[in-house]
């Protein structure tokens, strides 16, 4: 049983670059150059190793730069496995499949102002849109950039450095800058985003806990640890186009009773901050766990690697 289509799309990988320590910059194309799906300023792709993992990045590029998807992967040698293989197993000429692009900050007219956050290789999803506003001049920014010492992707951010666009904080130098200070008052025309550590997007969450939450915008690298619920029930789940029923147990996961029901659902990070995993809700009280979802799309969808249900029936658009 399939519950809907997972599309990837073929790419080459054209170029690799070293962008910084332990950086390399990938370049994707389509194998005969046709122009790939479009994709929102800072949009993510899950590629689809050679080795069988999936792994979600930010694109570096901007939408008008339509013919490739560049990504920054930083080499996590403790990390789950994907940077690794990208960095020691991938060349060019390799061909990998990608998602569809999902995600990434629309520029909207109620903005006009825009303030990035970005810790490290947290800059890569602002520098697509960064670029973006700065082609279009459809409203103003500043990025402000935390890093110990060394500045990534250095080639690809000089412009914007040198005009003022981008400011880096150098913490070996003068400690981690006041993110209040950095933030701003706000306001209804401003923007404010973050991307970097999660001790700092913890910061960043509490100085803007009383902003209209479509003033604020968090990117993660990697998922919290999963919530454990001791008081977690069984519960069925219905799919109302297939009409079949799946049951969870008690402490098992949506997604992990999905899979075992012979459901295909598109996953990558399995801790509720990419987005891969994402299906309609019709009937029922689900539980929202996700990091990435607005209060108005847990209207309507949730994120089955990670949410639960209050009720014992809940109908999915599966």
């Amino acid at each position: 049983m399939s519950a809907r289509p997972i599309t990837t799309v073929k790419t080459v990988v054209t170029d690799i670059e070293a962008a910084g320590t332990g950086i390399k910059l990938f370049t994707l194309a389509d194998p005969d150059r046709w122009e790939l799906p479009p994709f929102k300023p800072g949009a993510h792709i899950d590629l689809h190793l050679p080795n069988g993992l999936v792994r979600t990045y930010s694109l570096c590029n901007e939408p008008a730069d339509s013919a490739r998807y560049v990504i920054a992967v930083r080499r996590e040698a403790d990390g789950r496995g994907g940077s690794r293989a990208l960095h020691d197993e991938v060349g060019i000429g390799d061909v990998i499949g990608v998602s569809l692009p999902r995600g990434g900050l629309e520029p909207q007219p109620r903005f006009g102002r825009y303030v990035f956050l970005a810790g490290g290789i947290g800059v890569t999803p602002f520098l697509s849109m960064a670029r973006h506003l700065e082609r279009t001049k459809q409203a103003d920014f500043t990025l402000h950039l935390i890093v110990r010492e060394e500045v990534p992707l250095a080639a690809h951010l000089g412009v914007l450095v040198e005009e003022g666009r981008i400011i880096v904080h150098r913490t070996s130098r003068a400690g981690r800058p006041d993110l209040a200070a950095l933030v701003g008052k706000g306001g209804p025309g401003t923007l404010v985003a973050c991307c970097g550590p999660e001790s700092m997007i913890e910061d960043f969450e509490r100085l803007t806990a009383v902003w209209p939450a479509a003033s604020v915008h968090i990117e993660r690298f990697v998922a919290p640890p999963p919530v454990i619920d001791p008081d977690a029930k069984p519960f069925t789940l219905s799919l109302a186009r297939s009409g079949g029923e799946i049951h969870v147990r008690a402490g098992q996961t949506m997604l992990a009773a999905l899979q075992e029901g012979g459901i295909d659902i598109a996953t990558s990070c399995c801790g509720g901050i990419c987005g891969a995993c994402k299906v309609g809700w019709i009937e029922g009280k689900p539980v929202h766990r996700d990091r990435i979802l607005s209060s108005y799309e847990r209207e309507r969808y949730l994120m089955v690697c990670v949410a639960g249900s209050d009720s014992d029936r809940l109908v999915l658009d599966l």
